[in-house]
């Protein structure tokens, strides 16, 4: 005869503490990084096949390892981004997403636009943090 099973039941189980909200920031700063990385990457591939597109040419090869080089960063950033640091770490992508004009002049434009939203979304998300805080 098989010996019976203790069955557990709901009231068994440990009370579980509700997670804190997640920042509003970290929130903006991980979908904007998000997509970040896609457009890196694509960029990346055309400066691959298109290595004289910018000011300076590091040749096909060295555009791609740019690229990647900058992807994995955004992958980090995205991996830090619990961290009170990895806010810093974004603006410092930014500033390199502006700097890959040189290798391609349309990322002057791209990078305009994201770091614009970057700095709406760290500065907005910043002012939902502090109120929510404030209301709670």
């Amino acid at each position: 005869m098989d010996a019976p099973v203790s069955e557990q039941t709901a009231d068994a189980e440990p009370e579980r503490r509700p997670a804190a909200p997640r920042s509003v920031q970290r929130s903006l700063a991980s979908i904007i990084l998000g997509f970040e990385l896609i457009v890196v990457f694509l960029a990346a591939l055309v400066n691959y096949g298109l290595p004289t597109g910018g000011l300076i040419s590091l040749g096909p090869v060295g555009s791609l390892v740019a690229g990647g080089v900058l992807c994995l960063l955004i992958i980090l950033t995205l991996g830090l981004i619990r961290r009170p640091f990895a806010i810093t770490l974004g603006w410092i992508v930014q500033v390199l997403i502006l700097l890959g004009g040189f290798f391609n002049v349309a990322m002057f434009f791209v990078g305009a636009l994201f770091a614009a939203m970057w700095a709406y979304g760290m500065i907005r998300g910043a002012r939902i943090d502090r109120w929510n805080k404030e209301n709670a």
